[in-house]
């Protein structure tokens, strides 16, 4: 028996849409996240997917709702699917935090993680 795993995003929020690093912030999707979560919902629905695995943020949620609702799918969100969590700069200029995204792949941001000690 083989597995296939299937890798997506959530979709567009409103934080992506103003340049800001959300980590972990909850964030919510944006009206075009939410016809894309529409979307990916078409596009997967019918794939014979057994399980879905989400963050528990709500952005992330909100996309899983939005594409799975009504489907019959189990749906198991865990906190250790969350991006990043950039500590004190959660929530700061997205184009600003990610100047400096390799200073922090071994040593956390302030009050967070890096990208390898998650």
């Amino acid at each position: 028996m083989s597995i296939e795993i299937v890798f997506e995003t959530h979709e567009l929020s409103e934080d992506n849409e103003r340049g800001v690093a959300s980590g972990w912030l909850p964030g919510r999707l944006s009206e075009r996240g939410k016809s894309g979560a529409s979307e990916l919902g078409t596009r997967r629905r019918n794939d014979k997917i057994a399980a879905v695995f989400a963050s528990d943020l709500r952005r992330a949620v909100e996309t899983v709702e939005i594409a799975f609702s009504g489907a019959g799918i189990p749906v198991l969100l865990d906190w250790r699917l969350r991006e990043c969590d950039y500590g004190e700069l959660n929530g700061t200029d997205d184009a600003a935090l990610h100047e400096h995204r390799a200073e922090h792949v071994n040593v956390s941001y302030p009050g967070g993680e890096s990208w390898r000690k998650r």
